[in-house]
């Protein structure tokens, strides 16, 4: 039960990564649905949960593919598997676009930094 406590504060620290995300970064957007159940905060939270499904099924397999790389580069190919990441869900999703390759690296960057921090917070917990 903790582990399905935590996951869930972690989709919605991510959503609220994704509305940071939409007030920093101009080429991140996240069309809201006021007439959803929860509103536009709901839509913040299933781009969250379609991202952390993304990362979690598709994540370790473009990792260890890119291992490699990530190895020639010391982890910074790392940047680039997060923003092909962010761009799957940006694809599978009709709520969030994402314009250009340096905007996904950037939101990919600031999306991974927030996962590290959450998982350092809620794993003390």
């Amino acid at each position: 039960m903790a582990a399905v406590i935590r996951f869930a504060l972690k989709v919605v620290i991510t959503a609220l990564a994704f509305y940071g995300l939409t007030r920093l970064l101009p080429g991140i957007d996240i069309e809201g649905n006021e007439n959803g159940a929860l509103g536009v905060s709901g839509t913040f939270l299933w781009v969250a949960l379609l991202f952390a499904v993304v990362n979690a099924v598709v994540g370790p397999v473009l990792r260890f593919l890119s291992f490699p790389a990530i190895l020639l580069s010391l982890g910074l190919f790392l940047l680039i598997v997060n923003a092909a990441l962010l761009g799957l869900t940006a694809a599978l999703s009709d709520r969030l676009s994402v314009d250009g390759f340096g905007t996904a690296v950037l939101g990919g960057l600031v999306l991974a930094v927030v996962g590290w921090v959450a998982d350092q917070v809620l794993d003390r917990g």
